[in-house]
């Protein structure tokens, strides 16, 4: 079959909005009418040629509707809602069995692989991959049954969309891997999308104090309405603050890291912001993934007994994260209609990625036709 996709052709390219080829779902799979994709900064680390092989198809955070079924899929059946997860859960490798499924062995299905007869999409008369083996910025697209998790189909698919990503990304990072505990005080930096949800975890967590850092004042002007108690431009800001109001720790139990480029500047100031016993966890990526962008006084860090620590995904078990986030969100309890700030035709994605490198957007959402 035919469908419209977004490709990336080469490294530093805009967007390609074409007709691209798709095949059938094979044994464990299934096809997917995507609805909705998100807009986040992995795809523009895509764009840069440091996420695997190019000409992709791009999108790793979406909502949509099975279509098709692929000989031997269970638990889905056509008509399903469904969020894409990009670290598909095979359910049965270590990492899995022992409740770690963002680690899932199965995420070797990405635009790296050098497998194309896992390919599903052709251009050119070529096999291409799809971001994290999902191309939701294709229509329709082939993935792992895996790689979906059924919803409640009364929850709107732009917000099981974002919900699929960012909200886990930055709502994880503070549940999970800052592991946030009543009467905290957390600096979160960066307020995009997984900056905001990061705010709305430490505070569903019981945070006492929860202290936003960005740059951008137009981010910090609707940071409250997600639960920031503080807003500042820099950390040398957060930093004065939280040592008054966590005058024990002398700054922040918690820091977590959200930015869409994290350099080592970035990380620094960081960590300058993290009192005794702290915890900082980095969930935003480097625009190079191989930059070495942590450069620590380790010695500090033995003094006050600090922890470093990375997250991907949040650290979600995603077919157990996504649903309960998103039965919070039905129930009131969380903020996901206010994290979309504007919806794109898949023909205006290059002003969508405009607009997130701008900092326009909390989430940019392309809704196919």
């Amino acid at each position: 079959m035919k469908t419209q996709a977004a490709l990336m052709l080469g490294a530093g390219q805009d967007w390609t909005v074409t007709e691209i080829d798709l095949d059938a779902p094979r044994a464990g799979e299934v096809l997917v009418e995507f609805t909705h994709a998100g807009l986040c900064f992995s795809d523009e680390h895509l764009r840069h040629g440091s996420l695997g092989a190019l000409p992709a198809v791009g999108g790793h955070e979406g909502a949509g509707i099975i279509r098709e079924l692929g000989e031997g899929v269970t638990g889905l059946k056509v008509g399903d809602h469904v969020a894409a997860s990009f670290i598909p859960a095979c359910g049965h490798c270590d990492w899995c069995v022992t409740g770690h499924s963002n680690l899932c062995d199965s995420a070797a299905n990405s635009p790296g692989s050098v497998d194309k007869d896992s390919f599903r999409f052709s251009y050119d008369g070529d096999r291409i991959p799809a971001n994290c083996g999902l191309g939701t910025f294709a229509r329709y697209s082939v993935v792992s049954a895996n790689a979906v998790i059924r919803v409640n189909p009364e929850i709107p698919l732009e917000a099981v969309a974002v919900a699929s990503c960012g909200v886990l990304t930055g709502w994880g990072a503070a549940v999970h891997a800052a592991e946030v505990a009543v009467g905290d005080t957390v600096i979160v930096i960066g307020a995009g999308g997984v900056g905001v949800n990061a705010v709305q975890g430490a505070r569903f967590a019981g945070a006492k104090e929860v202290i936003l850092v960005d740059m951008n004042p137009a981010k910090l002007g609707i940071a409250r309405q997600f639960g920031a108690t503080a807003e500042f431009r820099t950390t040398e800001e957060a930093l004065t603050y939280a040592r008054q109001v966590n005058p024990r720790a002398q700054g922040a139990d918690k820091v977590i890291v959200c930015t869409g480029n994290t350099t080592e500047a970035v990380v620094t100031a960081a960590y300058e912001t993290l009192g005794k016993r702290g915890t900082l966890v980095l969930a935003g990526m480097s625009q190079d993934v191989l930059d070495r962008n942590v450069n620590l006084p380790g010695t500090q860090i033995i003094f006050r007994e600090q922890t470093i620590r990375g997250t991907i995904f949040g650290s979600c078990n995603p077919r157990h994260d996504i649903p309960v986030v998103l039965d919070l969100y039905a129930q009131g309890r969380i903020k996901l209609d206010e994290l979309v700030t504007k919806q794109y035709s898949l023909e205006e994605i290059n002003a969508g990625f405009d607009d997130l490198r701008a900092g326009k957007n909390l989430r940019g959402v392309v809704k196919h036709a």
